[in-house]
């Protein structure tokens, strides 16, 4: 039952205010995400998700609860083959989590999940398109490598689109337009799942097919700009490399070329002394929340996070960042949010590239945590 209210949230920000009014919730608002300072010129605000396991460390069950209540929604009997795309890089595995809860719960192994990537493994792309108000615009999506869930896709019927939040509508529009036109001439029904929807109906309006919404939180927000004419912070100057590009395996991947199952392929010795840390990086983040997952059900206390290209400002629901060079091969800076190590016992750094790639300052910082590659 969708509870009905009339809450707003606000806060003051370095260039305006921003409001949030919450039409309908399933989760209490303030739960499911609070406010910072975006360090990006086109949107100085950003909705910092607490249940997406993004910036802010969460219990995994948290993010489970999400998974299943988004999954609740979709219909089950809606016609197959169903195609579920997760955005980079913050949905990645969110939608991961909705692809895996519905085809379970409903007992459908006709769907499949992929998702938008940064990084391009030479291999055919289906399409790609821009996110404009992204710290990264470029979206690809690769052609799917297994035989099966190429000829899945490539026969969709109902395509379920996920990203944590939604609120012009342009993102999910530009995927939509940018795929082949066999696909969209396939495609019968198109689902926009997002946490957070503060479109208030703009997606639907700009996607030409028949679409339909499902989210924990509706409602609609406003940004005032305060005239703050300052320059916008900067990116901190990190010692970025000019070597090779590290690009990972794609006959090690977990959802940038397509599946329909998931498997969990990482494993760590179950400690159930003390409080772990699982912490995923960039687009390697569904393994790393499986591993986490498995640690909970079996008793550990755990917290599941992740490093990321996102360059927010500290204040509001940031208090604590960390800024080093990426792992495949060091030519961005990525930034680790609102962890202090001395929280954790146990932390387990997942890669997906070899240890001699990640940052010594990340390192460093997490007091030598132990590697998971996989």
């Amino acid at each position: 039952m969708i509870a009905l209210t009339t809450d707003t949230l606000t806060a003051e920000l370095e260039r305006g205010n921003i409001s949030a009014r919450i039409e309908s919730h399933l989760i209490p608002a303030n739960e499911m995400f609070g406010f910072a300072q975006r360090i990006n010129p086109k949107r100085s605000f950003l909705f910092v998700s607490k249940v997406v396991g993004r910036h802010i460390p969460v219990k995994p069950s948290m993010m489970r609860r999400t998974y299943k209540l988004l999954a609740s929604q979709i219909p089950g009997d809606v016609a197959g083959p169903v195609v579920v795309i997760g955005m980079a890089e913050t949905a990645v595995g969110l939608g991961a989590g909705v692809h895996q809860q519905w085809s379970e719960d409903n007992g459908r192994d006709d769907a499949v999940y992929i998702c938008t990537t940064r990084h391009s493994f030479g291999l055919p792309l289906l399409c790609e398109f821009r996110e404009e108000h992204s710290h990264a615009t470029r979206h690809l999506i690769h052609v799917p490598s297994d035989p099966n869930v190429r000829r899945l896709m490539d026969n969709v019927k109902t395509l379920v689109l996920v990203d944590d939040e939604v609120s012009t509508g342009k993102t999910f529009s530009n995927l939509y337009s940018a795929l082949p036109e066999v696909l969209k001439k396939s495609i019968t029904r198109i689902i926009l799942v997002t946490l957070t929807d503060w479109s208030v109906g703009a997606a639907e309006r700009l996607i030409d097919n028949d679409v339909h919404n499902v989210s924990i939180i509706t409602g609609s927000y406003r940004w005032t700009p305060n005239g703050n004419v300052a320059p916008a912070p900067e990116i901190p100057s990190l010692p970025l490399h000019d070597g090779p590009i590290i690009y990972p395996n794609p006959n090690l991947d977990w959802g940038r070329m397509g599946v329909n199952h998931h498997l969990l392929r990482i494993q760590v010795p179950f400690k159930p002394e003390g409080k772990t840390l699982i912490l995923g990086t960039g687009e390697n983040v569904w393994q790393p929340f499986l591993l986490a997952e498995q640690l909970e059900n079996l008793g550990a206390d755990v917290r599941y996070s992740s490093v990321t290209r996102s360059p927010i400002s500290i204040g509001h629901v940031i208090m604590r960042k960390l800024a080093f060079e990426d792992n495949y091969g060091g030519h961005v800076p990525n930034y680790l949010y609102n962890v202090d190590p001395a929280d954790y016992l146990h932390i387990y750094l997942c890669s997906e590239t070899e240890q001699k790639h990640i940052s010594p300052i990340l390192l460093d910082a997490l007091k030598k945590p132990h590697i998971v590659v996989g």
